[in-house]
């Protein structure tokens, strides 16, 4: 039996179990850890995770993730990918259930549906493992409750990167708690950059030259009377999309002045 570390109880993480992994590519992987009882969190929050440091020597290291389980999951799953040399990645790829990582114990952020003002359809684009909220998101049945249409974008370099496509494209709507809602209402829209594709090319194009709006059967551009918009991935894709969502007249919101699109700032360089 794994032999637990004694946490502080002043301490900003406790250790947590790992229950499951699943490598996806060489590079992309997912993992999920015991939720403490006491641990509560809005669906599209992310939360300080990591690692002891080696041999126990020296500070532990931390960085942010977002959250890929819904409030309602009794575990916590995170989408990462391995950064060759990081500090925390080189070692986290290879953890196996069993093992223990480090949770922090304050969940924040603004990627939640409390910061967005009312609308009808919620457009949530994210590039590589900026998927990570919409996993969360997707999930949660107080997403269909407030919108009548989901539309999850995902922009990847190859087509192996397209992680949770069996998700959004078939075992999404099997789920026993939003399966229902989700069917007819939520789309999956994936982008492929670096080779062919039956969607290439970034998202941005796809929504300035209107092949997101025309495949979803809508007039071109965004509508601030009725869409509503959450951005996580690249920083070059989310101030770029940022821009041409200011262009037609939406505003960016946050937890105390709700909007028509959000971005994660703390992810923002």
């Amino acid at each position: 039996m794994l032999e637990r570390t004694r946490t502080p109880a002043t301490a900003a993480w406790t250790p947590q179990k790992v229950r499951w992994v699943r490598h996806w590519t060489d590079h992309l992987f997912s993992l999920a850890i015991d939720r403490p009882e006491d641990f509560r969190f809005r669906s599209g929050e992310f939360v300080m995770i990591g690692l002891s440091a080696p041999g126990g020597a020296g500070k532990p290291v931390l960085r942010a993730y977002s959250i890929a389980s819904p409030a309602w999951s009794d575990e916590l799953e995170f989408f990462s990918i391995r950064v060759h040399d990081g500090a925390l990645t080189s070692r986290l790829v290879h953890i196996q259930p069993g093992d223990e990582v480090l949770l922090g114990r304050k969940p924040t952020g603004t990627l939640v549906l409390d910061a967005l003002a009312g609308g009808r359809r919620l457009y949530l684009i994210g590039t590589g493992t900026g998927l990570a909220p919409w996993l969360s998101v997707a999930r949660d049945p107080e997403t269909y409750a407030r919108f009548d249409q989901v539309i999850v974008t995902h922009t990847v370099r190859q087509r192996v990167d397209l992680a949770y496509r069996d998700l959004f494209e078939a075992g999404l709507f099997d789920d026993p708690l939003v399966g229902e809602e989700a069917r007819g209402r939520l789309t999956y829209y994936p982008t492929v950059t670096r080779e062919a594709f039956e969607r290439a090319g970034r998202i941005t194009d796809h929504i300035r030259d209107a092949r997101l709006f025309t495949a979803l059967g809508l007039p071109p551009g965004f509508d601030a009377e009725h869409d509503r918009v959450m951005l996580c991935g690249s920083t070059a894709m989310i101030r770029e999309t940022a821009a041409l969502l200011e262009a037609a007249g939406l505003r960016e919101g946050s937890n105390a002045d709700p909007g028509h699109f959000v971005l994660e700032r703390a992810f923002v360089g």
